[in-house]
């Protein structure tokens, strides 16, 4: 068993309290995200379960057994970082068995484990490179290779992405989610990229100053956002968010304009709402809502309209090919079912 119980874990540096009483359960062999904008806490979170920082308040628990004040090198963990960190002066097989030398693991078991490792991670062919000789992608699939050859009970990657290109992320993402679906071991994985979070994850964590706003799985959190903050981070482009009263079954919104309300919802007449509508949940019909258009960006598989509704600013995305200008005025509607409803107040989730 190889789960990780984080329980009330609080974090303070000094007088600043970043982590405030945090509760998740890892289930063993779970691919877990952590996703957050920069300072929410998702980082120092990794560094407490790895050990790289002392715990303020709470408990940690890896296999069951509480970790609080164990050396990270008894944790039976093992961490892939943002930097790579290999040794210019080591071949990759030198760099991802010197570990293991370090721990006096014999010569032989430790070649075994390094020619299994570069196997799974096609690097058999580079054993004898120099990371100077290596590209970034196969710099960080050493690093990932190191990690695998301690046979860690948890592995703990911090944003290992974020020094690649665009093209090398996707294709590194799916090697890294091919990577946990052989082993099967136990993954705590940091990145402030959503999309990452959503292609990679079992369960996503999504947190916010110091605090978890809601953790479920991927398409739990696109579809059902539990508040105002989940909704705008989960989901590319953003959720378009606009005010609006409930009035007679409709919401009405600030310039007039009318929507039918959804159903499975108890509103009150008068009652102050947050509408949320996805980009991509919109539709080109002959009533709802009608927007100015105001820029037009065709992707190839998709267009990208930024546009405006009275006052506020309007993203659709429309997978059909339309020619529109700016200026022009554009009608659409939400698909049935797409209509996200929250308090202003509470930035609670009301449907």
């Amino acid at each position: 068993m190889s789960g990780v119980s984080i329980q009330k874990v609080e974090k303070s540096f000094g007088n600043v309290r970043v982590i405030h009483g945090i509760d998740i359960e890892i289930d063993d062999g779970a691919f877990v995200v952590l996703v957050g904008p920069s300072g929410c806490g998702k980082s120092t979170l990794l560094r407490l379960i790895a050990g790289l920082e002392d715990v303020t308040g709470g408990s940690i628990r890896i296999g069951g057994q509480e970790v609080n004040d164990m050396a990270p090198k008894d944790r039976d963990i093992a961490m892939v970082f943002q930097n790579y960190g290999l040794y210019p002066h080591m071949t990759v097989a030198q760099n991802m068995g010197f570990a293991l030398k370090l721990a006096g693991v014999n010569k032989a078991e430790i070649a075994g484990r390094v020619d299994n490792a570069a196997d799974i991670l096609n690097l058999t062919e580079l054993l004898e490179r120099y990371p100077r000789q290596l590209s970034g992608g196969q710099r960080q699939r050493v690093a990932m290779g190191r990690a695998i050859v301690r046979n860690p009970q948890v592995f703990l990657f911090d944003e290992p992405l974020s020094n690649l290109d665009a093209k090398l992320r996707v294709q590194m993402r799916a090697e890294i989610k091919q990577l946990h679906q052989r082993l099967k071991v136990t993954t705590v994985y940091v990145t402030h990229d959503q999309i990452e979070a959503m292609t990679m994850a079992d369960i996503i964590v999504v947190m916010h100053d110091g605090v978890v706003k809601q953790a479920g799985a991927p398409l739990q959190l696109y579809d059902r956002p539990e508040n105002l903050f989940v909704a705008s981070f989960i989901g590319s482009p953003s959720m378009n968010f606009l005010d609006a009263t409930f009035t007679g079954g409709e919401l009405v919104f600030t310039d007039g304009q009318r929507l039918a309300a959804p159903d499975g919802v108890t509103l009150t007449a008068g009652q102050q709402v947050r509408v949320g509508l996805r980009p991509e949940d919109m539709i080109v019909a002959d009533a709802g809502l009608t927007a100015q258009v105001a820029i037009v960006e065709p992707t190839g598989a998709e267009i990208l309209v930024g546009a405006r509704l009275g006052d506020a600013p309007f993203t659709i995305v429309l997978r059909e090919r339309h020619d529109f200008v700016p200026d022009q005025m554009v009608t659409v509607a939400p698909m049935p079912g797409r209509i996200h409803l929250f308090d202003p107040k509470t930035e609670t989730r009301l449907n």
